[in-house]
């Protein structure tokens, strides 16, 4: 009985009775297809636009091969044909070329790997139709699919291109929250950041005040005249251009003087409960005041 051939990885199965005295190099021989198909690291050299891969049948081949490091100057993408196309194979391919390849064994589908990429590939081994699968495609954590697009994932790794495209309240914003990312609404950022562009002090009573703008907050300020008249002095401080200052006077009684730095318009508040707003639009003085009384 003749030897035959295991159908993935070409093995030679001895006949009954066959190669006395010769056995132990097929063997041997059988031995280091296996080795190869378990942890062999192939140098693939492409030219070109196509290759075949070949498996052969009890001889070792670069279609044996666990891992594939593709080399050489392919003219262009490089179809790499998985033969034969009956044979099932699973391969881990680093493409160190300048050029996409393209897996191949049948009709079916093929897998690109981009020059530079590494991926882990299967062939089905179906025939004429057989098809090749990235089984890195759809990577998924904790039972949850990443579905990632490229793009994307180089935006997340600092892309520099840039869009236009608007932002919406429920839009969501990927944020660092102590270590964790989470995603976050555009409308709960717009809250925080609103909060945070105005700070409110406590309520003016003292008859004399002077109230000093940080570089990053607008001012709402309360000031109670219910006990004494009030002087209050806005001073510039580090207010940049455009953040303002609105000062509410809360009572009815007394009054309320707002003086400003050089050159800035004053205004006194009388006895009704007012708004005076103040906008800085040139970061050294106020140029424009209105105060609405009620």
């Amino acid at each position: 009985m003749a030897s035959t051939y295991t159908a993935n990885s070409g093995i030679e199965k001895i006949g009954a009775g066959e190669q006395a005295g010769t056995w132990g190099n097929t063997t041997n021989n059988n031995l280091d297809i296996l080795d190869r198909a378990i942890n062999g690291v192939g140098a693939i050299t492409l030219s070109g636009t196509t290759h075949t891969l070949t498996t052969s049948d009890g001889t070792l081949s670069e279609g044996g091969n666990k891992v594939l490091v593709l080399g050489g100057s392919p003219s262009g993408t490089n179809t790499i044909t998985i033969s034969p196309n009956d044979q099932d194979k699973m391969f881990f391919v680093h493409n160190s070329t300048s050029q996409t390849a393209t897996f191949t064994q049948g009709s079916g589908a093929n897998v690109n790997v981009p020059a530079g990429a590494k991926a882990l590939i299967y062939a089905d081994g179906a025939g004429s139709g057989a098809a090749v699968v990235d089984l890195l495609d759809s990577l998924s954590f904790g039972g949850t699919k990443l579905t990632s697009t490229a793009t994307e994932l180089n935006l997340m790794d600092g892309g520099s291109s840039i869009g236009t495209t608007a932002v919406a309240a429920g839009d969501g914003i990927v944020t660092n929250d102590g270590g964790t990312m989470r995603q976050t609404t555009a409308a709960t950022f717009s809250t925080y950041f609103n909060a945070n562009l105005v700070t409110v002090p406590s309520a003016i009573t003292s008859s004399s005040a002077t109230l000093t703008p940080s570089s990053a907050q607008s001012i709402y300020q309360k000031v109670d005249t219910s006990s004494n008249n009030v002087a209050l002095t806005l001073a510039i401080g580090s207010l940049a251009i455009g953040q303002y200052i609105i000062v509410d006077k809360t009572s009815s009684s007394n009054t309320l003087t707002l003086s400003y730095p050089s050159n800035s318009q004053g205004v006194s508040l009388g006895s009704s409960a007012s708004f005076a707003i103040a906008i800085n639009q040139n970061g050294t003085i106020f140029t424009f005041v209105e105060s609405i009384k009620f």
